[in-house]
């Protein structure tokens, strides 16, 4: 293929999916030239994947750079997958596929990188609250682990910061949370707010409320849960169906609505979200019919004498599923010099 332009590979590395796409500077980041999703868990390490993408869906594209936003902490240039076993290095990475160069990002500043340029289709308000224009902005992602990131405004454009704060020690705020607390503290050396607000936090919260005997499983669902790889999926599916009528599923999606309500709280707090707190990650847009019922926003408020401050912050949910890969390829475009994928400036004011 003889593609015009400078053309970057832009990868949005996670523990359950990995998903590649090359975009060149002649098309634009909305037509790739070409995309690819992959089972993370199948391969031994990120270089497989990148080869067979490259020679199938990318076969014949001459790349210039590459992005890879990842789930976990960038340290000198290498990064290990959270829920992988993968490590990753910039300059192995560089040598093994003859690119320019490529550069290693936390996943949730993809996110982040591609957050001022979303669209409001993009976007699902929970809360409109008063936007500053130039405020601080928050990210909370539960998926298969919890990010967070977020971004201020430097004078003329917002710039993306990583956080690894879904690690933070998880902060109960009712009787059935410190419940969940003294359940998890028998299994875990550590409770991270991650393994309450997460695919896997979900389960925890699900066999918590199980084991405790607040809610019996009923025998058609166990019966579906035994053949199934990831049981997450399934929870979620029967807590929000109306034609379902199943406690335990229902209860464990509120404990984690709250846990999270919660913990989009604390962030907004600890950065001064004025610009607005954003939902990215995988399970959010599955279940805004049960972030609408309030229980989300009042766990979000609860705060206190900061109660009114978090009133005005307005709180949304990344709706669209590429935002980390259109973030990465925007990272790769500004490293390679192409500073107008990259200039937030207009599409922030």
């Amino acid at each position: 293929m003889n593609n015009k332009g400078l053309t970057v590979l832009a990868g949005d590395i996670g523990g359950t999916k990995t998903n590649l796409a090359v975009f060149s500077s002649e098309s634009g980041l909305q037509s790739p030239l070409a995309e690819g999703t992959f089972p993370s868990g199948e391969y031994p390490d990120l270089e497989s994947i990148v080869r067979e993408f490259l020679s199938q869906d990318g076969k014949g594209i001459n790349i210039n750079y590459a992005s890879f936003g990842v789930a976990g902490p960038i340290v000198d240039g290498r990064a290990k997958i959270t829920n992988l076993p993968w490590v990753m290095d910039q300059e192995n990475l560089t040598r093994i596929f003859g690119f320019s160069s490529v550069r290693l990002l936390n996943d949730l500043m993809a996110c982040a990188c591609a957050l001022p340029f979303l669209e409001a289709n993009d976007l699902y308000t929970l809360s409109e609250g008063i936007s500053d224009p130039e405020g601080t902005i928050a990210i909370v992602a539960p998926g298969t682990g919890l990010g967070e990131a977020y971004l201020t405004w430097n004078n003329t454009h917002y710039q993306a910061h990583a956080s690894e704060g879904g690690h933070t020690d998880f902060a109960p705020t009712n009787a059935l949370e410190a419940g969940l607390l003294n359940y998890l503290w028998r299994r875990f050396d550590h409770v991270s707010t991650e393994l309450v607000c997460s695919g896997s936090g979900l389960m925890n919260i699900y066999n918590y409320l199980k084991d405790s005997r607040y809610a019996a499983e009923p025998g058609w669902l166990a019966a579906e849960l035994r053949v199934v790889n990831d049981p997450v999926p399934v929870i979620i599916r029967v807590a929000v169906d109306a034609d379902h009528s199943c406690r335990l599923c229902q209860s464990a999606l509120d404990v984690f609505i709250h846990i999270l309500g919660a913990e989009a709280g604390n962030m907004a707090l600890k950065v001064m979200a004025s610009g607005g707190v954003y939902l990215g990650g995988g399970i959010p847009p599955r279940i805004i019919a049960a972030l609408q019922k309030g229980s989300f926003m009042d766990a979000f408020r609860y705060k206190g004498r900061m109660s009114e401050l978090l009133e005005r912050m307005p709180v949304r949910v990344i709706m669209n599923p590429r935002a980390a890969l259109l973030g990465a390829a925007r990272y790769a475009m500004n490293l390679a010099g192409k500073t107008e994928f990259f200039d937030i400036s207009a599409a922030a004011k």
